[in-house]
């Protein structure tokens, strides 16, 4: 859950300026604790060039209400670049073969290709004398932002939230809003629950109002997402924490590709079993993510297994349509009973992904300046509520989003976004939803009493009939699980072109081929795929890589916690 979200650690919101004529002397932040740019730093205009591993379709090269305020109170304007119909990796790969690099890139995955390139500064410098506000915002976590035992420098300024509450379950498994009405709202703990609640409805209604075809459950399998709707799910759904394509013993630190966990084998059997039945959407391994997309805003898939952030602008469309019964209710569901999820366990302040700036970036002091102003108190507040007068109000102390803003927010939410600069600028290091700023106010928008005011009547009604008052309420709270001493262990680089590396690509286009393989074939070829998928992955030295692996997390739980 956490993991989905930070992995995509673009979940950015939208802010405000605090500091705005006429606040009362509550509302007045500390200035020795604040970054004031537009007395003490030099306003030029300057153009800072970026590379983002996350594609953004909404970017508006900072001509949105909030990032020209950015722009006045910084002198930054960026240029930016994405993967487009590429992958992350591909395009970082083309950077560093070119050895050209823009000022400033967020590589996710390949920030060890860059950083064993040489193409990364040390910012260690940079934050000791220009930016007392990461330095705040970070904390007691500064030594997390070290790169390894070996080398302490700071190559990554982590996106990851500081402190973060997840108030939001925004994974599991969903079903339409209609389904569950109609079916008299089931329970729906496990995949035979799940299961029963999509061929109960579907053996009822095979088109929609409008008279497309309904499809029952879809899975975003054709491209690099196969990772958050096919394989992450196996290991949610049988009981262990979201640490990439590894499995972690909590005790040992001992790591394992997580396919060679035998609970895994039996989910994937179930998804082999959703196919022979006819609900599983045969498009799922072969369909690119924006025919996915399409799917759902026609509102005619019925079930996903998936985050939605992968899905939020679709969500965002049938709303704006009116046909929010076709939207989405989240449940955390299992394997069987014997399991329980772990989405929700911590993992301690998640560093890893993030912002770096380049050996080629023209001025290193204005980019971590303009990073340092995003950190600070009035750029926390300025990115994740708004403009003052514009995005909220202030009553009684206490910052309020009017009626007419959230009803466009929530219901048309990409055109507020993109006129108004929200999930934009969230670029470095950030407080977490449930922290407070130095009013009492919090610095995000996302906390229980705003949560409650976003559902939709549908939303109420299916919360209702399961006895909660959130999404979040269905899931294992965190406080039955211990902190994870390594974070997340995607966050882990391997060293490029080592051997556990080369392992590791061997073994996930094997991964790829084989599940695919094994969910789309008959019942009776399912286990002599798998024993075969096993034996791949054997001969490709998967021990080698879990053995390379192991080292590595010990490696992080010592640089973390020593």
């Amino acid at each position: 859950m956490k993991a989905s979200k930070t992995k995509a650690a673009s979940l950015f919101m939208i802010g405000t300026l605090l500091v705005a004529a006429g606040c009362s002397d509550r509302l007045d932040f500390d200035r020795s604790n604040s970054f004031d740019v537009t007395s003490k730093k030099d306003l030029t205009p300057m153009t800072i060039t970026f590379a983002s591993g996350d594609n953004n379709p909404l970017w508006d090269d900072m001509q949105s209400e909030v990032g020209k305020l950015i722009t006045e109170k910084t002198g930054i304007s960026i240029k930016a670049q994405f993967p487009g119909n590429d992958t992350d990796t591909d395009m970082f790969a083309r950077i560093v073969a070119s050895n050209e690099y823009p000022d400033m890139v967020s590589a996710k995955v390949s920030v060890g290709k860059l950083k064993d390139a040489g193409a990364l500064i040390d910012l260690t410098p940079l934050i000791d004398a220009h930016a007392p506000n990461i330095k705040k915002l970070y904390g007691e976590y500064m030594k997390r932002l070290r790169w390894s035992n070996d080398d302490h420098g700071i190559y990554v300024l982590p996106t990851a939230p500081v402190n973060q509450t997840y108030f939001k379950a925004g994974s599991g498994f969903e079903l339409q809003h209609a389904v569950l009405k109609e079916l008299g709202y089931p329970q729906i703990k496990t995949v035979k629950d799940f299961e029963h609640a999509l061929k109960t409805y579907y053996n009822k209604h095979k088109t929609t109002a409008d008279g497309q075809p309904i499809i029952p459950l879809s899975l975003n399998g054709g491209e690099w997402q196969f990772l958050i709707s096919v394989t992450n799910p196996a290991v949610a759904a049988t009981g262990a924490s979201d640490d990439g394509e590894f499995y972690i013993d909590h005790d040992t630190y001992e790591a394992k590709l997580h396919y060679l966990r035998p609970e895994e084998k039996e989910y994937f059997r179930w998804l082999n079993h959703m196919h022979d039945i006819g609900l599983l959407d045969p498009e799922s391994f072969v369909q690119k993510v924006g025919q996915y997309r399409a799917k759902i805003a026609s509102g005619r898939v019925l079930g996903l297994i998936d985050a939605d952030w992968d899905f939020a602008g679709e969500v965002a469309a049938l709303k704006k349509e009116g046909k929010i019964d076709q939207t989405y209710a989240h449940f955390p569901v299992t394997l069987n009973e014997s399991f329980k999820r772990h989405d929700f366990q911590s993992t301690g302040y998640l560093a890893g992904i993030g912002i770096s700036i380049t050996k080629s970036a023209k001025d290193p002091v204005r980019i971590i300046q303009f990073l340092d102003y995003l950190a600070s108190d009035e750029g926390q507040v300025l990115v994740n509520w708004g403009i003052e007068g514009k995005h909220y109000k202030v009553e009684n102390g206490t910052r309020v989003i009017p009626e007419d803003i959230s009803k466009m927010k929530f219901n048309d939410n990409w055109n507020f976004r993109k006129t108004t600069g929200v999930d934009m600028y969230r670029f470095g290091p950030s407080y977490g939803d449930g922290v407070k700023d130095p009013t009492g106010n919090y610095y995000t928008p996302v906390f229980p009493e705003q949560i409650q005011k976003e559902y939709t009547q549908e939303d109420r009604e299916t919360l209702a009939a399961y006895k909660v008052k959130s999404y979040k309420d269905l899931w294992p709270s965190e406080k039955e699980f211990t902190v994870k001493p390594w974070g997340s262990a995607w966050t882990i680089n391997m060293e490029t072109g080592s051997e556990a590396n080369i392992i590791f690509q061997q073994c996930e286009a094997i991964v790829k081929k084989r599940i695919t393989q094994a969910i789309l074939s008959k019942p009776e070829q399912f286990d002599a795929i798998w024993d075969d998928f096993m034996k791949e992955l054997e001969k490709a030295g998967v021990e080698k890589l879990n053995e390379a692996y192991t080292k590595l997390v010990k490696d992080r739980v010592k640089l973390w916690n020593e």
